[in-house]
């Protein structure tokens, strides 16, 4: 059994993590600094090691004497989020499908079920979250560590992106379903699949978001 130990300015990140992805903080309007703190009981060192961080993750942005506002979401954005995961994420899930062994393809399982079941919840942080997890989960036995770094810093910037994609009723059973048939090829080590079942599983996201927000371009 593992125990992980996570800083103050570590558990501080995860919740304002957690608030941006459900739009608790709205954007254009500046973080309360001090006001945060107190209500998390915290001083304001750790929130500012955590502002920081989201700040360099591409969710805060800052201006000097105001402070730390949220980053819009825009299809702009999205449009450049996803196609740098399909550039990268489908090859290297798929080079990780051939490269993985149990301690791997157990890890992806336990990722899946985790998913699964934030899924079944219904609450979209834990989704979010889990979704990541999962997707970093199929590239990790692939030995290409700033290709997982880039994947999973890509992956928290789309988390936003991904709740307000499973918003609309239906969603969510769809993305079970690809998730899952996505996991069988993988376990069976078929990277030919897992490359384009997921290459699929995003473009089908990003033309799902190209819709919402009103965007006209094309791939």
């Amino acid at each position: 059994m593992s125990i992980i130990v996570r800083t103050l300015s570590e558990q501080v990140l995860e919740v304002v993590r957690d608030r941006i992805i459900t739009g608790q903080f709205p954007t254009g309007k500046v973080i309360r600094q001090d006001a945060l703190a107190n209500e998390l009981g915290v001083s304001k060192i750790p929130l500012r090691e955590a502002l920081a961080r989201l700040e360099q993750e591409g969710l805060l942005s800052s201006q000097a004497n105001r402070g730390y506002f949220v980053q819009p979401m825009s299809i702009v954005a999205a449009e450049e989020i996803f196609q740098l995961r399909l550039r990268l994420e489908p090859e290297a899930a798929g080079h990780a499908a051939k490269a993985a062994g149990d301690a791997e393809r157990a890890a992806a399982k336990a990722a899946f079920d985790a998913l699964d079941e934030a899924m079944a919840d219904k609450t979209g942080s834990k989704v979010a979250v889990c979704n990541r997890a999962f997707h970093t989960a199929l590239v990790s036995a692939a030995d290409r560590d700033i290709t997982k770094q880039l994947i999973e810093r890509l992956a928290i910037q789309a988390e936003r992106y991904v709740v307000a994609h499973l918003a609309p009723s239906g969603r969510g059973s769809r993305a079970d379903t690809e998730h899952r048939e996505l996991l069988d090829a993988w376990l069976a080590g078929d990277a030919d699949t897992t490359a384009s079942m997921l290459a699929n599983h995003i473009q089908g996201t990003l033309e799902d978001l190209r819709a919402e927000l009103g965007n006209t371009a094309s791939t």
